[in-house]
């Protein structure tokens, strides 16, 4: 039984390689409307209770009545990777205005594994490690998928692969002014 579980996360994982190694070519993005995924646009983002990198425990709701990029990524992620300093910026510009970037990590490395890389980075924004229930609720098959959630809690946007800062930001702009 334990053989098939680490197999089966390790087919798993590799899945989400694959699949995030072919959306980093071809880029991908997801509005909701007549989207079948569990999460949709008429309703509340899943939430979730999640340890960051300390343990301490961080849920959803501690960023409610804010603007949120919610997004799942991983170490091994080369897309994800790229990322990063985009999310840093717009962490650094809009904070004050209500923006909250999360990321969350589906990495099967331990925690002091991403807190190094984080730090490497110079990762400036909560970093939570995923359970197995959370990817799911989301509908996770891609690396890095990224949430735009407004400041009621519901999805806005939903973006698969690869997405320049300058298009999140162009999204987060108008949901900070409400």
């Amino acid at each position: 039984m334990k053989n098939n579980k680490k197999a089966s996360k390790f087919h798993r994982g590799l899945a989400l390689a694959v699949i995030s190694i072919a959306t980093a070519f071809w880029g991908g993005h997801r509005s909701f409307a007549g989207d079948s995924s569990p999460v949709s646009l008429t309703s509340s983002a899943p939430g979730w209770a999640l340890p960051d990198l300390a343990g301490k425990t961080v849920h959803s709701t501690d960023f409610q009545g804010k603007v949120v990029v919610l997004d799942f990524w991983a170490t091994w992620c080369p897309p994800c990777r790229e990322e990063i300093p985009g999310f840093i910026d717009l962490q650094n510009k809009y904070e004050l205005q209500g923006l909250a970037v999360v990321g969350i990590s589906v990495d099967q490395a331990s925690a002091d594994n991403v807190q190094t890389f984080a730090k490497k980075m110079g990762i400036n924004y909560p970093v939570v490690l995923a359970d197995a229930k959370t990817p799911t609720a989301y509908d996770i098959d891609v690396l890095p998928t990224t949430f735009i959630i407004d400041r009621t809690g519901r999805i806005v946007k939903q973006h698969l692969g690869l997405t320049p800062a300058s298009e999140i930001e162009s999204e987060i702009k108008p949901l900070l002014k409400l």
